[in-house]
């Protein structure tokens, strides 16, 4: 039981936080978030058929609410779930990015 859990402190020590995406793809999710989650909360982000994602708004927001936000969509709204196509990893990322402002 001692050794268990030692190898299991072992692995975790050994896996990282999180990965940021490389570059490219980093312009291939900011290109994502202006297109894509522009359709729906304007291209200037600043609200449509979506709430406003704009740093102001984000800010009473905590990142786990955004990530799930991300990841699963808002049941019973037109946001949908982009887990298919984003890691946790790539969703924090856009996290940060909505916090900075964006779309650049």
């Amino acid at each position: 039981m001692r050794n268990a859990a030692a190898v299991g402190m072992l692995l975790l020590a050994a896996t990282p936080a999180s990965a940021e995406p490389d570059a490219a793809r980093q312009k291939e999710l900011l290109y994502l978030l202006k297109h894509d989650c522009g359709s729906c909360h304007g291209m200037t982000l600043k609200g449509g058929l979506g709430a406003p994602l704009l740093p102001e708004i984000l800010a009473q927001r905590r990142d786990d609410e955004l990530l799930a936000s991300i990841l699963d969509g808002m049941p019973g709204t037109a946001m949908p779930p982009w887990r298919p196509l984003l890691s946790p990893d790539e969703a924090l990322f856009l996290v940060g990015a909505l916090r900075r402002g964006g779309l650049e």
